[in-house]
């Protein structure tokens, strides 16, 4: 089924944007790519050659600049959706709390209100959040375990954000340019409605091209760390965040919330299932001997969350937009495949 939606798209030169670029080229939508710099537009263009013909660049420099995407969202032909899953993240490169909370909130709302007052085109707006405005990580462990749906939200606060670890201040960025933005759509009563899809870890290949290890996003780059280059006695490790979806799932379910009319103004959770690090170091073990020196081997079998570890429903987004979830072991063997290739490069790039 081809549709000739035109899309906006904005972080569509990372990890979860690149495949979300790839279900919409596939399905015939022509995308507009917003990016930093003139460069991360080109690198687009050369990870999907043979789709160009439907992929434009726009630059948009400082996405928390007023005004930042008043151009953007003015394309030819006129968008009739706009996906924003441009939010920088990684822990390295924050210095203060400020730098995970302003670009957040500021680069959701400046889009929201560009669209609201240059784009009477787009009808509905995607945005990629995190479960991380749903989950209360102060209290992981629970008897009754907590099971937790779209209708829960991440108790921290403002001050907490800014004032606690690096950690507290990027999960307030997320609830805090969620909130806002339902605020907004609350508020300003614009002519589009709202998505909002919250994944947590996101496992999965890459979409994009990337040259080392360092550059993996920061659920692949926690699997690779904690079971591709660890050692064989090193302690299975916890995530909190220990629920998860394959990348490849969550860029079809963003697909499928431009096309399924009931999904508007809708707040989804976009989660697969629970995963145990003890099941992943379990999977890699069978399937990759040659990494069993640098996977931990921790107690093969058994479970390694404390009992009354959270859950996560996936019921709505099941039923309103008909998601069906790989297993873990088919996202687990096709990470480590990309990223054992990534450290081949690597490794002979260094070496030549």
């Amino acid at each position: 089924l081809k549709m000739a939606h035109h899309v906006l798209l904005t972080g569509g030169n990372g990890f979860i944007g690149s495949h979300i670029l790839a279900q919409l080229l596939d399905h015939g939508c022509t995308v507009c790519c917003a990016v930093r710099t003139q460069e991360k537009g080109d690198k687009i263009l050369k990870d999907f050659a043979g789709q160009e013909s439907q992929i434009n660049i726009t630059i948009v420099p400082d996405i928390v600049a007023p005004g930042a995407y008043d151009t953007a969202v003015q394309g030819t032909p006129a968008f009739d959706t706009v996906y924003h899953t441009a939010s920088p993240f990684t822990y390295a490169n924050a210095g203060s709390n400020l730098q995970f909370l302003e670009p957040a909130i500021k680069g959701t709302l400046n889009l929201l209100k560009a669209v609201k007052d240059n784009a009477p085109s787009v009808k509905r707006v995607i945005w990629t959040g995190s479960c991380a405005s749903v989950i209360d990580y102060d209290n992981l462990v629970s008897d009754p375990p907590r099971l937790y749906t779209e209708a829960d939200w991440n108790p921290v606060t403002w001050e907490e954000a800014v004032n606690g670890d690096p950690s507290k201040a990027y999960r307030g960025s997320k609830l805090f340019a969620e909130r806002e933005a339902w605020k907004f759509m609350k508020e300003e009563q614009p002519h589009f409605d709202l998505v909002t899809l919250s994944p947590p870890a996101t496992f999965g290949p890459l979409r994009h091209s990337i040259t080392s290890i360092g550059e993996l996003n920061e659920s692949n780059s926690r699997l690779w760390k904690f079971c591709f280059s660890s050692t064989k006695d090193a302690p299975v490790p916890y995530m909190p965040v220990h629920t998860y979806v394959d990348v490849r799932d969550l860029a079809h379910a963003q697909f499928r919330a431009m096309i399924v009319p009931e999904a508007g103004n809708q707040r989804f959770v976009v989660c697969a299932r629970q995963f145990d690090f003890q099941d992943v170091c379990d999977i890699l073990r069978s399937h990759h001997p040659e990494l069993s020196e640098r996977t931990p081997l921790g107690k093969p079998g058994t479970r390694s969350l404390p009992p009354g570890a959270y859950s996560i429903d996936n019921f709505k987004v099941k039923k309103f937009l008909g998601v069906e979830f790989r297993s873990l072991e088919e996202t687990v063997l096709d990470a480590a495949r990309c990223m054992l290739d990534i450290e081949r490069h690597e490794k002979q790039t260094h070496s030549t």
